[in-house]
Order: structure tokens, then sequence, then C-alpha cells
């Protein structure tokens, strides 16, 4: 009598367990291995690379020196006209131009030196017939409150016997100080209360 394998009638069932894990929801995880952590961030392509590194190579330049900061865009920017301006002078001002013929840097020194230093400035840039003129005053970054000479000097051109001759002002480019600087058009001649009248009937 031929005796056969206790082993030949047991079938080869590898999901018969399969059913019994689905109704338990219970399934074993590998354990990852610690010295080969799975990485979750994809392959990135060259195209992606070069795009952040012209991107970084661009926040340096603004960080560095202002490249490619465009100041009107900013809370920072200051810009006014006389009466009567076309506000296209103004940004025609900004843009830088007009040569700029005479500066003065009143960064660091106190209100009342700086008013005496900007009044004899003016002065002289209209006797001797200037008409782009660089006002410098700082950022104001180190005032608790908002920047004290940059809104003196704002002040001094809208408000006090100085605005008759001012035609427009606007904050500088980054080359020449950028909010902490400002632009100056100067007039021939005083907008008097006549010139006024003379602009508004034309």
């Amino acid at each position: 009598m031929h005796m056969k394998h206790p082993k030949a009638s047991v079938a080869y069932r590898p999901f018969e367990n399969l059913k019994a894990l689905l109704k338990e929801k219970s399934f074993p995880l590998t354990a990852r291995r610690k010295d080969k952590p799975v990485s979750r961030v994809a392959k990135r392509e060259p195209w992606e690379e070069q795009l952040e590194a012209e991107a970084l190579a661009r926040l340096e330049d603004l960080v560095g020196g202002g490249d490619g900061f465009i100041i009107s865009d900013t809370p920072e920017y200051v810009e006014g006209i006389g009466y009567g301006v076309d506000p296209e002078v103004a940004k025609r001002l900004h843009r830088g131009d007009f040569s700029i013929q005479a500066h003065i840097d009143l960064h660091g020194l106190w209100v009342a030196d700086a008013r005496e230093a900007f009044e004899q400035f003016f002065k002289e840039a209209i006797l001797s017939g200037k008409r782009a003129v660089l006002v410098i005053h700082g950022r104001g970054l180190s005032s608790p409150a908002e920047p004290v000479l940059k809104a003196k000097v704002k002040e001094w051109l809208t408000c006090g016997p100085w605005r008759k001759w001012v035609i427009a002002f606007t904050s500088a480019r980054a080359c020449d100080g950028a909010t902490g600087g400002t632009y100056v058009l100067l007039r021939q001649r005083p907008a008097t209360k006549r010139y006024r009248k003379w602009v508004a009937e034309r």
C-alpha cells in the first residue's frame, strides 16, 4: 500500500487569514529601520533648483543693497506736488530724470540744528539757481514712534515758507538712500497768490 506524505494534503493558502484580519482591522506594521529613515521629499527637478537659486540671489541683493526694491510700493515712501503741478513730475523726479545738483545730510542732528541747516541749505540752493536737490534725513528706525527728522522735512516742505519754492518732492532711489532721503524739485520763482490765480484760470 502506497503511503501519502503527510504534507502532500496541505494546500497552499496564502490568504487564509485575510478575512479575519480585515474583520478585526488589525494589520501588523513593519518596523522602519533606524539607520535608513524614509524620506518624504520628492526628488527636485533641475529647473526648480535653478528658480530657487535665482530667488535667493535676488533676496541677497535686496537685503544687501536694496537692489530691485520698488520704494514707491512701500509705506515709507513719501511724495508731494505743488499747486497746479502734474503728478507725473513727481514720478519723473523719483525715477531720476532730474540731475541732483546739491545735497545736505541732516542725519543724526537734533531737530533745531537740522532746521537751521535745512533753511541755510535751501536759501543757498535757491540763490544759486539749483533745481533738484537731495535732503538726507535717515529712515528713523531708532525712533520709538514715527521718524522724527523725516517727518520734519516733510513738514518744512509742505507747511513752511519754503513750500512756495517746491515743485515736487519724493523719496529717493536706493542709490541715494531710498526712503532715508528726499528729492526736492525747486522753482525758479516762488508760487505767489498771483501765480496760483493764474494757474486756476488756465
